[in-house]
């Protein structure tokens, strides 16, 4: 069950709050629809449910709130607004990331783009997906887990009839196998038609907690639905005789024949249609929605929502229909229930969401996968499964070797500086700078493109993956360090020869010293940016080292110092519990040499502050809720 409690959104601009003391239920077993005009404050129920909008308020996911649990991905599916995800990356890369973020096979990804009916577009890329497509891989990747409740923010908006008739096929699938669905809506008539239960707002505020059938009687008009060949002519009828009688009556005229009058009921459309001798070929009472024009979608039929109470829900379940499950684009079974029936009716696509009635989705543990690895496996599936790390890569090693064989070719530039392509009028070398680059866009893309909705205010906060961030970011770092530093120095040798660029003697300790500037910028790209929640933040964190916080250091540390660190190898070693060679003396001075520099020392001052900073936010942030 789902509890939303008091939910208070946080004012802006002296402007009301979006959503206002807003409490209900959706209860498991039942499609529940949040229905809103637009700015009525739905969007931002949702976002406050899911703890990434500030505000007052409790929402419990089977007596849990988000924070609380071990793996929301397990417990909570989410689809907000378009798809999530990186453009280039493809259907089957986004789902095998979702996989390891929630602790799931790496193969319940092809499983469940089988399910959803896209196995034969594992290959596309996101940004090439129709909007019935990208739907179906939301909803892939808010099943993924094998979630209790799903939570989507108008999932129908835009879908033709035929992929709203599967979308809400699925949805009440999942509802009738124990599981709470709540989607927004700004629609009336597809509540009525789509959910058992309907909750309205206004203005942030709840209007009516209701089930589907009397929210029917109660908030949707009734009409009188009329086709004729003379549908002008009736409707002139009709409006003139309700003048006549002055009576209330609107009369909308529809495509393809067709009138719906409100204000008036069967008998008294039928008598005027008769004494004026207007051919009819129907007449009924409606309420809710008729569904789709026969003539703009001659393949999908539905009936309209009738007055009387549904009859109950049959014992047994008819048997699954092959046909249905396999082409789940064709009609639905014109035998579906009415609006407000019973949440245990059966439709013939239920069944475990099977496409195939031979192939169901493999089951799943009962507890998520508890390893280290995950965060890990997480990570590197998001870097390397857009383009955008390589062509980094590729870009900083063309500049590096441009800049390196532009400074030897004057000879006036210290070799080490040549080597790393570092002249005096950058802030900082390529290589750092794209570390600095790529580190920013490790946290980046979490907000830019969150993949990680569902828990999106525990989980990209949690330990294991800073950890497995800062730990990928170290490595691509000093790898894309070391390929600088040795294509610089391969263009060299064979540029100006062996014997003009030779190999620097102290070469290991400029080897840690260029290492630690590169995972220094990286890491402060990274922590900015997840502080920031934006690329853009984290790589103006790394350009800050440079150009303000290390003339600030350099400025402390220009006065006289009668204190030296000579002698400090030797005190390290009478602290340790254990005997360290006396070679790693070297390895040790040579790194408080790096960071005793300026640009180091700013470096060093800069993460630790950014760490202590998106530590403090995490937390805050799991106090507040």
């Amino acid at each position: 069950m789902l509890q939303a409690i008091g939910l208070t959104s946080t004012p802006r601009r002296d402007r009301p709050p979006a959503v206002d003391d807003l409490t209900f239920e959706a209860r498991p077993g039942t499609v529940t629809a949040l229905l809103g005009a637009t700015g009525s404050g739905k969007t931002t129920a949702l976002r406050m449910m899911l703890e990434r909008e500030p505000g007052r308020g409790v929402t419990y996911f089977r007596g849990r709130p988000l924070h609380r649990i071990a793996h929301p991905a397990r417990e909570v599916g989410v689809l907000l607004g378009d798809v999530p995800g990186h453009p280039a990356r493809t259907c089957r890369g986004q789902l095998r990331m979702l996989c390891a973020a929630a602790g799931v096979p790496a193969s319940r990804a092809d499983a469940m783009l089988d399910i959803v009916g896209l196995a034969g577009l594992r290959d596309q890329r996101l940004g090439t997906l129709s909007l019935g497509m990208e739907r179906r891989l939301g909803l892939a990747a808010a099943l993924l887990g094998d979630p209790h409740t799903l939570l989507l923010d108008e999932p129908a908006n835009g879908l033709s009839p035929r992929e709203n008739s599967w979308l809400f096929g699925l949805l009440r699938a999942h509802a009738a196998h124990g599981g709470t669905v709540l989607y927004t809506t700004d629609d009336p008539k597809e509540a009525a038609r789509t959910a058992d239960h309907v909750v309205t707002i206004s203005g942030g505020r709840l209007v009516a907690d209701q089930d589907a059938a009397a929210f029917s009687r109660t908030r949707l008009r009734p009409r009188v639905a009329v086709r004729t060949p003379h549908a002008a002519r009736l409707a002139a009828l009709v409006t003139r005789e309700a003048r006549a009688a002055q009576r209330s009556v609107e009369v909308v005229t529809e495509e393809g024949n067709r009138l719906c009058v409100y204000g008036s009921d069967c008998a008294e459309v039928g008598e005027t249609a008769f004494r004026h001798g207007v051919l009819l070929h129907q007449l009924a009472d409606e309420i809710g929605d008729t569904g789709p024009d026969p003539a703009a979608a001659p393949t999908a039929t539905r009936a309209p929502v009738s007055v009387p109470a549904p009859s109950p829900a049959p014992p047994t379940a008819p048997p699954a229909d092959p046909e249905r499950l396999t082409h789940p684009e064709r009609p639905a079974d014109p035998a579906r229930p009415t609006a407000g029936a019973s949440p245990t009716t059966t439709l013939p696509y239920q069944a475990h969401y099977k496409l195939h009635p031979h192939q169901p989705p493999p089951p799943l543990a009962v507890k998520p996968l508890r390893s280290p690895l995950r965060p890990l496996r997480y990570e590197l599936c998001r870097l390397l499964g857009v383009p955008t790390a390589r062509m980094i890569t590729a870009a900083t090693l063309l500049l590096s070797v441009a800049l390196a064989a532009f400074l030897a070719r004057h000879g006036t530039t210290p070799l080490p500086a040549v080597l790393a392509a570092w002249p005096a009028l950058l802030p900082l070398p390529p290589a750092a700078l794209a570390a600095g680059l790529l580190g920013a866009l490790s946290f980046g893309d979490e907000y830019r493109h969150p993949v990680l909705s569902s828990g999106a205010g525990t989980v990209p906060r949690r330990l294991g993956l800073l950890l497995a961030k800062l730990a990928v970011t170290a490595a691509t770092a000093v790898l894309l360090a070391l390929l600088a530093a040795a294509a610089d120095l391969a263009a060299l040798r064979l540029l100006y020869g062996g014997a003009v660029i030779p190999v620097p003697g102290n070469w290991p300790a400029l080897c840690a010293g260029w290492a630690g500037l590169s995972v220094g910028c990286a890491w402060a790209g990274l922590l900015a940016a997840g502080v920031f929640q934006a690329t853009m933040a984290g790589v103006a964190a790394v350009l800050a080292v440079p150009v303000v916080v290390a003339p600030l250091v350099q400025q402390v540390l220009a006065g006289p110092s009668v204190r030296s660190l000579a002698g400090l190898p030797g005190r390290l070693r009478e602290l340790s519990w254990t005997e360290w060679p006396h070679e790693a003396d070297r390895w040790l001075l040579a790194v408080a040499r790096v960071v005793a520099q300026p640009v180091g020392t700013a470096l060093v001052l800069s993460v630790t502050a950014l760490t202590c900073v998106y530590l403090f936010t995490g937390l805050r942030r799991r106090a507040r809720w």
